[in-house]
């Protein structure tokens, strides 16, 4: 069996769940231990290790740390995947080792899951914008349409008080004809 056999027989069937929980997003998620863990059996079975190295990248304003995945045969042939990841030295309630040790356990569990192609855009921990939304755009509104929407009262009496014509059209799609009226109070 070549490496890139093995490699392929690690990479459809690992299966690695996410048992760990961030109670701060709310969210399950694998770590680099994880993954490890998963491949252990594939390691006798196949003849394979892994390593794992790193390398500090220093850089301005964010250093960066490379990490290398890689997996070798019993016949001296290697296969590896890198991954980056920037060391926030800004993360509140962290100590320096803190910060650079969060990167480094990110860096392995990305290179790892490069390797072994393990898709995480399902994960939390790829999607979770922790607290910051994003801007998405709306893809529908409520309509209002008719005068006798209760919607519509409201509206009147919004603008009657010194709303805007905007702020109601930014909540709801107007018609022309209900648009007008509320244009011309």
């Amino acid at each position: 069996m070549t490496i890139y056999q093995k490699l392929s027989t690690i990479q459809t069937r690992f299966k690695s769940k996410k048992s760990r929980f961030n109670s701060f997003g709310k969210y399950y998620f694998r770590s680099a231990e994880d993954i490890l863990e998963a491949t252990k059996p594939f390691l006798k079975e196949l003849n394979v290790t892994i390593t794992i190295k790193e390398k500090l990248i220093v850089s301005e304003p964010v250093p960066i740390i490379k990490t290398i995945a890689k997996l070798h045969d019993d016949k001296g042939m290697s296969i590896q995947a890198v991954a980056l990841v920037g060391v926030d030295l800004n993360q509140k309630g962290m100590q320096t080792p803190q910060q650079f040790g969060s990167a480094s356990s990110y860096g392995k569990k990305y290179a790892l899951g490069n390797l072994f192609l393990i898709d995480d855009t399902q994960d939390s921990d790829a999607t979770n914008d922790h607290g910051k939304k994003k801007f998405e755009p709306k893809t529908s509104k409520p309509t209002l349409t008719s005068v006798k929407d209760p919607a519509y009262e409201k509206a009147i009496q919004y603008v009657k008080a010194g709303g805007k014509v905007a702020a109601i059209k930014a909540k709801y799609s107007l018609s022309q004809e209900i648009e007008q009226q509320l244009t011309t109070l």
